[in-house]
C-alpha cells in the first residue's frame, strides 16, 4: 500500500510546514491537545500514524514505560528514528488500518491528523478497544467533520479574491474525498460527527472529551489564523475503554 506521503515533491513541501520545522509548538492544534492529553507516567503507549514521531517522544519525555509508533511512510519514519534518543520508543512501519497487536497491549492509544486517511473508522476502533486494557484511553485528532465534507477543503472566494465563506456541502455521503494539499492532489475520507462518536459507544467506549481547537493567541499574528475562526478544522476525542 502506497502513501503520499514517500512521494518525493509532496514530503519535501511537507516537511518545510511549521509543524514539520518546529515540533509539537509549530502545530496549531497543540495547546489544546496537550490539555487533553493522558498522565503518560508508567504507561504502555501505542501512536498510530506517528508521522515524525514527536507525540512518541513526547510521551517517553513524560515517563511512557514503552511507546510504539505505526506509519506506512519509509520516509516519515525515518526522520522519526533519526530523531529518536529513547531505548524505549520503537517504529514500526504498517498501514495503521491493517497492523495487529494482542489484546490489551496499550494504557493508551494516541493518534493525531491520521484516521482521516482510513476507509473504515469501524474497525478501527474495534480494533483499539481490543487492544486497549480495560480502563485505558483512546486520544485522537481528525479533521472536523465539517471541513472535510465538501471535499475541496478551500475557501469560497468572491469576484475580488477574498474570502466569502466555506463550502459545507454532501455532508450525510461519507467516503473519499480528494483535496489538494502541498501542491498534490490527497485522498482523504470524509465521515460524520455521528460515524466517529456513535462507533466509539457502541464499541465499549465511554466519550470523556471533545473538543473543536481554535487558533491559539499567539499564533494569530500568522498570515490567514484568524480566517481559522470562521469554521472547525479540527475535532479532538478522548474516549476511555468501559471496565
Amino acid at each position: 500500500m502506497n502513501t503520499i506521503y514517500d512521494n518525493e515533491k509532496f514530503f519535501e513541501s511537507y516537511s518545510q510546514m511549521t509543524r514539520s520545522q518546529q515540533g509539537l509548538d509549530g502545530a496549531g492544534e497543540w495547546q489544546t491537545l496537550k490539555e487533553v492529553l493522558p498522565d503518560f507516567e508508567g504507561k504502555c503507549v501505542l501512536d498510530l500514524g506517528c508521522g515524525y514521531g514527536w507525540h512518541c517522544l513526547y510521551a517517553a519525555e513524560h515517563g511512557a514505560t514503552s511507546v510504539i509508533g505505526v506509519d506506512l511512510s519509509e520516509k516519515m519514519l525515518a526522520v522519526a528514528r533519526k530523531k529518536n534518543t529513547f531505548s524505549n520508543v520503537t517504529y514500526l512501519q504498517a498501514s495503521i488500518d491493517d497492523v495487529a497487536f494482542e489484546p490489551n497491549s496499550f494504557d493508551f492509544v494516541i493518534s493525531s491528523l491520521a484516521i482521516h486517511y482510513i476507509a473504515d473508522f469501524e474497525k478501527l476502533a474495534k480494533n483499539i478497544a481490543n487492544w486497549l486494557v480495560a480502563g485505558g484511553q483512546l486520544i485522537f485528532s481528525v479533521e472536523h467533520p465539517t471541513f472535510t465534507a465538501e471535499g475541496s477543503q478551500d475557501w469560497f472566494y468572491d469576484e475580488a479574491g477574498k474570502i466569502a465563506h466555506f463550502p459545507v456541502d454532501n455532508y450525510f455521503y461519507e467516503g473519499k474525498r480528494t483535496a489538494h494539499f502541498l501542491g498534490s492532489d490527497v485522498t482523504k475520507y470524509h465521515r460524520t460527527l455521528t460515524t466517529y462518536l456513535d462507533n466509539l459507544l457502541t464499541n465499549g467506549f465511554q466519550l470523556k472529551r471533545i473538543v473543536e481547537p481554535m487558533p491559539p493567541e499567539n499564533m494569530m499574528h500568522i498570515s490567514g489564523m484568524k480566517d481559522e475562526m470562521r469554521r472547525p478544522m479540527m475535532l479532538i476525542v478522548r474516549a476511555e475503554k468501559s471496565e
